[in-house]
C-alpha cells in the first residue's frame, strides 16, 4: 500500500513539474541559437515558423513573421488554441535547417509556416519531406520548392509566372517591341525570372536587344546600362531585389535611359530605399506584386486595419503573404480535424480559401502552387499605386 501511495505521489509531482515549465506563448519569436521548449500545453496546436529576422533580408522576414503572428492572434481570439514558435534563421540555409530541426525535435510542431526567401526554403523543404511535415511558405517563389514532396505548399505565385506576366504585359498592354534585361547572374531568383521573361517575350514577338548581367554586391552598373541605353530598348526588365533596384534606377537615369522600367516582387520596398532626391528615377516603374492594399475587399480592409493597429505600419506583400499562409494552414488543420500529418496535407490539397493576396479564392494546382492573379503595381508620385490584377 505504501509503495502504491508513493507511486501516485511521484506521478502527481512529475505532472506538476511538467506543467510548471515555462514555454513561449502564441506568437513568440526566438533566435535560432536559443533554447527551445518541449512542446505545447495540453490541447495546444504548435505551429512552427522560420524567417530572417536579422541580416540583409530581414525586411522580408520581419513582415512575413508579423503577418503570421497576426493570423495566430486572431485565430486564438476566435477560440483556437495555437502556439506559434518562430526562429530567426538570418537568411542562411544552414541556420534554417538547424532551426527547423529544433522546431521538430524540441517544440514538437505539427506544421510549418516558412521559410521566407527561396534558398533557405528549399533547404528546409528537403528536410520537411523526410518528416512528411505539412509545410507552406508564404513567400518562397523558386519554382522547385514544392517539387520535393507532396507535403510542401506555397501561398505566393512562382518566379516563372512573374516573368511570364511581365513579358506578356509589356507586349500586350504596353506595346513593347524591343526590351532589355539587367539581372544578377549569381542569384537563382534573378536568373529564373530572366529566363521566363525572355522565353515569353520571344513568344509574343518582343525582341530582347540587350541582356546584361552583374554579380550581387556590385554597385557600379554604368557599363551595362550604357550598352542598354544604345540598344533601342523600349522597356528594361530588372528582376532583382529592391536594394539593387535603387542603385540601378538612379544610374539608369544618369546615362539617359528613358525606357519603361519593369520589375518583379523583389521591388517591394524600393520606395523606402530610394533617396527622396532620386525618386524620379523610379517614377512610372511597373512591377509584379502579390497583393495591393488599394482593393475594395472587406477582408482586405480588415486585415490592413488590424495590422496597422498591431504594428503601427501598413502591411506590405510579405506581411500579407505570411498572413494568408498561416490562415491557410490553420484552416487546413481545422478541416482535417486532426494534427495527423497525412490528414493536414490532404486538407491543404483541397484548399479553397478566401485570402487577402488574391482577387479570387486560393486553390492549389497539381504542383501545390496557388492559382491566382498578379497585382500589378506602379510607382507614381512616390507611392505604390495598384494598376490591376493580371494573369497570362
Amino acid at each position: 500500500m505504501k509503495k502504491a501511495l508513493a507511486l501516485v505521489i511521484a506521478v502527481i509531482l512529475a505532472v506538476f513539474a511538467l506543467c510548471a515549465c515555462g514555454a513561449p506563448g502564441a506568437g513568440e519569436t526566438a533566435s535560432a541559437g536559443s533554447n527551445a521548449t518541449t512542446g505545447g500545453e495540453a490541447g495546444e496546436i504548435v505551429i512552427g515558423g522560420l524567417a530572417p529576422l536579422t541580416g540583409d533580408v530581414s525586411v522580408y522576414g520581419i513582415a512575413t513573421n508579423n503577418g503570421a503572428q497576426l493570423a495566430v492572434k486572431q485565430a486564438n481570439e476566435a477560440g483556437k488554441n495555437i502556439k506559434y514558435v518562430s526562429y530567426d534563421e538570418k537568411g542562411d540555409a544552414t541556420e534554417a535547417v538547424n532551426a527547423y530541426n529544433k522546431l521538430v525535435e524540441n517544440d514538437k510542431i505539427v506544421a510549418l509556416v516558412g521559410d521566407v526567401t527561396s534558398k533557405p526554403t528549399q533547404a528546409v523543404a528537403q528536410q520537411a519531406v523526410k518528416d512528411n511535415m505539412p509545410m507552406i511558405t508564404g513567400t518562397g517563389t523558386a519554382a522547385n520548392i514544392t517539387e520535393v514532396g507532396e507535403n510542401v505548399f506555397r501561398a505566393c505565385f512562382i518566379d516563372p509566372f512573374q516573368g511570364e506576366v511581365m513579358a506578356n504585359y509589356a507586349a500586350t498592354e504596353l506595346g513593347v517591341k524591343k526590351a532589355a534585361i539587367l539581372y544578377d547572374i549569381a542569384n537563382d531568383y534573378s536568373v529564373g525570372l530572366t529566363d521566363s521573361f525572355t522565353a515569353t517575350a520571344k513568344e509574343k514577338g518582343v525582341e530582347i536587344v540587350a541582356s546584361e548581367g552583374y554579380t550581387g554586391g556590385d554597385v557600379d552598373f554604368k557599363s551595362q546600362l550604357t550598352k542598354i541605353a544604345s540598344s533601342g530598348a523600349e522597356a528594361l526588365f530588372i528582376p532583382v531585389y529592391y536594394q539593387d533596384v535603387a542603385l540601378i534606377a538612379k544610374q539608369a537615369k544618369e546615362v539617359g535611359i528613358t525606357a519603361q522600367l519593369l520589375g518583379a516582387d523583389g521591388w517591394d520596398g524600393v520606395i523606402e530605399q530610394v533617396d527622396a532626391s532620386n525618386m524620379t528615377s523610379v517614377e512610372g516603374a511597373i512591377f509584379c506584386n502579390h497583393y495591393s492594399k488599394d482593393g475594395d475587399d472587406a477582408d482586405l480592409k480588415k486585415f490592413i486595419e488590424a495590422y496597422k493597429a498591431e504594428y503601427n505600419e501598413e502591411p506590405n506583400q510579405f506581411a500579407a503573404l505570411g498572413y494568408d499562409a498561416m490562415n491557410i494552414m490553420i484552416a487546413a488543420i481545422e478541416k482535417a480535424g486532426s494534427t495527423d500529418s497525412a490528414a493536414i496535407i490532404e486538407a491543404l490539397k483541397n484548399t479553397d480559401f478566401k485570402g487577402v493576396t488574391s482577387s479570387e479564392n486560393i486553390k492549389f494546382d497539381e504542383n501545390r502552387n496557388p492559382v491566382k492573379s498578379a497585382a500589378l503595381t506602379q510607382i507614381k508620385d512616390g507611392e505604390y499605386k495598384f494598376l490591376e490584377y493580371y494573369s497570362n
